[in-house]
């Protein structure tokens, strides 16, 4: 188990998971860098037509939200901070299982929280394979518990690996 001030790095070439969206007539990329057991540890934010400033602004969230990942903030906790931040753009998605974002932010807190808990889908209906980084059924270490009030799904700590801590090392 890492200690708070460890981090995981990932590996130089790694798995990876790109999501197309729109908010608000805006086009936009996630992507997700994986660890090997298929969770988060890395995003990025592309958008088209952005700013300089918007454009900084979430480079700035990506880097520091990739920094927690890789310290070991669960996702849930992670994305429980950003959903329901409001700013443009915002209004309807393309993703029927986000249908409105309050923004840029929003959308992916939450897009982020259903591929962690194995719901995010393809355009054709499928769920996406790996999503599940973390919940039981997928390989990956560590088992999904409901919150008692039924709203969050919650994963127990994964064990972590760190490179510079592997038995032989």
């Amino acid at each position: 188990m890492l200690s708070m001030n460890e981090r995981l790095t990932l590996p130089p070439t790694r798995r990876s998971v790109t999501h197309k969206f729109l908010i608000g007539g805006h086009e936009g990329y996630l992507t997700i860098g994986l660890f090997d057991d298929g969770s988060p540890g890395e995003i990025f934010i592309k958008m088209s037509k952005e700013g300089s400033t918007l454009s900084g602004l979430i480079q700035g969230f990506c880097r520091a939200f990739s920094l927690a990942l890789q310290y070991g903030l669960p996702v849930p906790d992670a994305c429980e901070r950003f959903r329901g931040m409001r700013f443009d753009p915002m209004g309807q998605t393309n993703n029927p299982r986000i249908p409105e974002a309050s923004s840029i932010l929003d959308y992916v807190a939450r897009y982020l929280d259903l591929y962690a808990r194995g719901l995010a889908v393809d355009d054709g209906g499928a769920a996406i394979e790996g999503a599940a980084g973390g919940m039981e059924g997928t390989g990956a270490p560590g088992r999904a518990h409901q919150d008692p009030d039924g709203r969050h799904a919650r994963l127990e700590p994964r064990p972590l690996r760190h490179p510079r801590l592997a038995p032989g090392s």
